[in-house]
């Protein structure tokens, strides 16, 4: 691979660059809430809260895709768009106690929230710490 693909990253022979594509569940239903927290009693339970119309957010996004721990199936990721489901936003902070930020991601385990950060420190939590 050369310096020039290893920075914009490595085209196949369609011309089209390789991705691996992340196994996110859209979180488009209140009920989810409830599955998600019985869900993280056996694995952690990861929601990226992401509005679709900030470069910050987008920003952030790009730099969480590229973290390898999301690539081993060892964690469930929600993703959750704002401007459509913000009821659900809404309910997390009720349900959670927890402050509505965007972008922000909670890690749930065995009903709580063990972790969480918005903007740039989203990228700090070490999700290895709870799997």
């Amino acid at each position: 691979m050369s310096l020039f693909d290893s920075i914009f990253g490595s085209k196949n022979s369609n011309g089209k660059k390789n991705e691996e594509k992340l196994p996110w569940i859209s979180l488009t239903s209140l009920e989810q809430l409830e599955e998600i927290e019985q869900k993280s009693a056996s694995r952690p339970q990861v929601i990226f809260k992401h509005s679709t119309t900030c470069g910050v957010s987008r920003m952030v996004l790009n730099l969480f895709e590229k973290n390898p721990m999301l690539q081993e199936g060892r964690l469930d990721i929600y993703f959750l768009d704002l401007h459509r489901h913000r009821e659900i936003s809404n309910e997390i902070a009720q349900k959670f106690q927890i402050m509505h930020q965007s972008p922000q991601l909670l890690v749930i385990k065995n009903g709580q929230i063990v972790a969480h950060g918005s903007h740039g420190g989203i990228t700090e939590i070490d999700l290895d710490a709870y799997v």
